[in-house]
């Protein structure tokens, strides 16, 4: 099994005009997101402040990301971006508008409503929400749009975090999504499909878990809120930013999963049942977490992973110190 690289290279097809909904922080990413795969980029804004700060905001980050390596001509792609305060100008032929409002269903709403009625009828509606269900999104809105509407949540900010959750609702047409990965994907994203969108998606729960289980730590004296940063830092981080917590756990027992989860599940639910959680591992779950692992990497390649993962941080060991010693 071999790694994926750290950025994905946009695929190159039909580049289609993209709109973007909002002019923030996460609007100006995703203008980036776009504009460096070649799409003609129109950010739209009710406000002329925030349409001057996006400009700025854009060609600071194209600088930086130049400076790394990351946009090969950052005057080139700046370019491709314009900003403008009609909506029926940003939104005139696009594929895809991608709606980056205020966490707000009634806001989200009421500017879906306003770009349906200029956008092409085949054009996407995604909201970038962290946690509204695309359904609520869709709730009050016409009947013959619900089928456009998802929500494509990314990673911040995605012009360097590449994942990109999309979540359709059960009104949500196949194609729609479809359109939707493919577009992201061509833009040098990694769209992964959420389904029965429930609140906070992927990204989300699993951060919240994190996050709860923190705060918890910190109430009970465990640990200070640096300590506990700190073993992310330099223990979950370094594994996680190369594996998830299903391969992490795979390669740190022999035998795989199925061999982590005789071990430690106990001890796991012990941990959840202090916390007031009682979700155990199954074993009609852990027999299909274990399938799937094993459809992805058999046992035996285990070894040439457990390798392959030890070489993966012994290469970043040195570029995390270093990142230390400037922090």
């Amino acid at each position: 099994m071999t790694s994926s690289p750290a950025t994905p290279t946009p695929t190159r097809g039909p580049i289609e005009p993209i709109a973007v909904a909002g002019a923030g922080s996460i609007g100006v990413a995703f203008a980036i997101v776009f504009a460096r795969a070649g799409h003609a980029v129109r950010v739209w804004d009710p406000f002329p402040d925030a349409l001057e700060r996006a400009h700025g905001e854009l060609f600071d980050r194209l600088e930086q990301l130049s400076a790394h390596g990351l946009v090969e001509n950052p005057s080139t792609v700046g370019a491709r971006v314009t900003f403008v305060r009609d909506m029926a100008e940003a939104v005139a032929g696009v594929t895809l508008v991608q709606e980056c409002a205020p966490e707000q269903v009634g806001i989200k709403q009421e500017l879906i409503r306003r770009a349906a009625r200029s956008a092409p009828d085949q054009a996407v509606f995604a909201s970038s929400s962290s946690a509204i269900r695309p359904s609520l999104i869709a709730a009050d809105l016409p009947e013959e749009l619900r089928d456009r509407i998802l929500v494509g949540h990314p990673g911040n900010p995605p012009y360097l975090i590449p994942v990109i959750e999309v979540v359709p609702s059960p009104s949500t047409a196949t194609w729609a999504a479809e359109r939707a990965c493919a577009l992201y994907t061509g833009a040098g994203l990694r769209p992964i499909t959420v389904n029965h969108e429930p609140e906070g998606f992927v990204f989300n729960r699993l951060q919240g878990a994190v996050l709860r289980e923190a705060y918890c730590l910190v109430r009970d004296g465990v640990a200070t809120v640096d300590e506990i940063d700190e073993v992310v830092r330099s223990g979950l981080g370094r594994r996680w930013s190369l594996i998830g917590p299903f391969e992490t756990a795979d390669l740190n027992s022999r035998g795989g999963l199925e061999s982590h989860a005789e071990k430690m599940g106990p001890a796991y639910a012990r941990m959840g049942a202090e916390r007031g959680q009682n979700d155990p591992w199954t074993p009609d779950l852990v027999s299909s977490a274990v399938r799937q692992r094993r459809a992805l990497l058999p046992l035996d390649r285990w070894e040439e992973r457990v390798r392959w993962r030890d070489e993966q941080l012994m290469r970043l060991t040195p570029l995390w110190e270093d990142m230390r010693g400037t922090s």
